[in-house]
C-alpha cells in the first residue's frame, strides 16, 4: 500500500488543521527544552485537532470531495488488489495488438475465492502518471477488461472492478481505434455475464470511462469518491463557458456518495478513515475487503437466471421524469 510515512500533501480546506499542529509540535518542542509540563495543554490541543478534523471531513462540499477523490497519494487498483488478494497474477494484453497500462487487471484468490479483479490505473508521480495516461484507458483497455471478464464468466469466478478515472481518453488516436464501441461492446455484453459483478469507486469515477467496467450487480463508493457524468470542468466550460465555474457545477452535477445514494443509483457507500483513505490505507482496504466478500455471499444465493434478472431491472429502474 501506499507509505503514509511521507511528508503530507495538503488541500486547500486543510490549512487549519496545519496550524494548529503546527502549534501542538512548537509546545512539544519547548516542554523538551524546557523540561515544562504540558501534558494537559497538549491534551487539549490534541482533542481539539481531531475534533476539528473530523468536522471539516465530515461537512465536505462536492468540490473538496473532488479535492480528495483526486489526492495523489489516494490508494490505486493496484494497491488494493495487492492488499486484499492472498494471490494475485496480471493478466496483459487485448489479444488485438494492445496492453493498455491505464487498466490492469489479472486472477486472483482472497482465501478460497478465486476471482478476476480489474480497475483504472492512475500513476503515482508524473513519470507514472504519463506511462498509465492518467488513468484514462483507451479503447485497448477496454477490450483486454472484456477479455478478463469472459474469462471469469467461463471458469465460473466473479468480476471484482475498481473504477478510478477521469473518463476515457478522448484524444483522435482513441477515436481511431472505436472507443465508443468499446465501451458500448462493454456495456451490452456485461448484462449477460453469469457471474457476480461487483463494482466500486475507489476515487474518481467518470462518464464513459467509468461505465466501461461499471455495469455489475452491486456499485459501492468510498465516502469521498465521486461519480459523475462528465467531470465539472467540462460541465462548466460546456455550461457556461466558464471552467472557473467547476464548484458550481458540481454541485448541481450530484456527483458525491450521499447523492448517489438518495437518487437509488448507489448500493452501498464505504466509510474511509477521518481525513481520508490515503491516512489509512490498510484500514480503508479492510473496509473494501469486508463489503465485497460479504456483497459477494448475497449474490452467491442467486440462481444464474435471477442473477442476470436482477442486474437487468436494477439498470432499468435507474433514471425518474416527471411530465408535465
Amino acid at each position: 500500500m501506499v507509505n503514509t510515512q511521507r511528508k503530507p500533501i495538503l488541500m486547500e480546506f486543510e490549512k487549519p488543521l496545519v496550524e494548529l499542529k503546527t502549534r501542538i509540535v512548537q509546545i512539544e518542542e519547548l516542554a523538551e527544552q524546557s523540561d515544562v509540563d504540558v501534558s494537559e495543554q497538549l491534551e487539549q490541543l490534541e482533542t481539539r485537532y481531531t475534533q476539528l478534523r473530523q468536522e471539516i471531513f465530515s461537512n465536505l462540499s462536492p468540490a473538496q470531495r473532488i479535492q480528495v477523490a483526486r489526492h495523489p497519494r489516494r490508494p490505486s487498483t493496484l494497491d488494493y488488489i495487492q492488499t486484499l488478494s492472498d494471490e494475485w497474477i496480471e493478466l496483459h494484453g487485448d489479444r488485438g495488438g494492445s496492453d493498455d497500462l491505464a487498466l490492469i487487471g489479472g486472477i486472483a484468490r482472497i482465501g478460497d475465492q478465486s476471482c478476476v479483479m480489474l480497475g483504472h490505473q492512475k500513476g503515482r508521480d508524473t513519470k507514472d502518471n504519463v506511462a498509465r495516461n492518467f488513468g484514462m484507458a483507451s479503447p485497448g483497455g477496454y477490450r483486454k477488461a472484456m477479455r478478463l471478464m469472459e474469462h471469469a464468466n467461463r471458469f465460473n469466478m466473479p468480476i471484482f472492478t475498481f473504477i478510478d478515472t477521469p473518463g476515457a481518453y478522448p484524444g483522435v488516436k482513441g477515436e481511431e481505434l472505436g472507443q465508443g464501441e468499446a465501451i458500448a461492446y462493454n456495456l451490452r455484453e456485461m448484462f449477460s455475464l453469469e457471474v457476480p459483478i461487483i463494482c466500486t469507486v475507489i476515487g474518481e469515477g467518470g462518464s464513459g470511462g467509468a461505465l466501461g467496467i461499471g455495469v455489475g450487480d452491486r456499485l459501492m463508493m468510498f465516502e469521498h469518491s465521486v461519480y459523475t457524468v462528465a467531470s465539472p470542468e467540462a460541465c462548466a466550460a460546456i455550461l457556461w463557458k466558464d471552467a472557473g465555474k467547476a464548484s458550481q457545477a458540481a454541485e448541481a452535477l450530484k456527483i458525491t456518495a450521499p447523492d448517489l445514494k438518495r437518487l437509488g443509483i448507489l448500493d452501498q457507500i464505504l466509510p474511509e478513515p477521518t481525513g481520508g483513505a490515503h491516512t489509512d490505507p490498510l484500514a480503508t482496504a479492510e473496509t473494501l475487503k469486508q463489503a465485497l466478500l460479504s456483497n459477494l455471499d448475497a449474490l452467491n444465493q442467486l440462481t444464474t437466471q435471477e442473477l442476470r434478472d436482477q442486474r437487468y431491472q436494477k439498470f432499468r429502474s435507474i433514471g425518474v421524469f416527471l411530465e408535465s
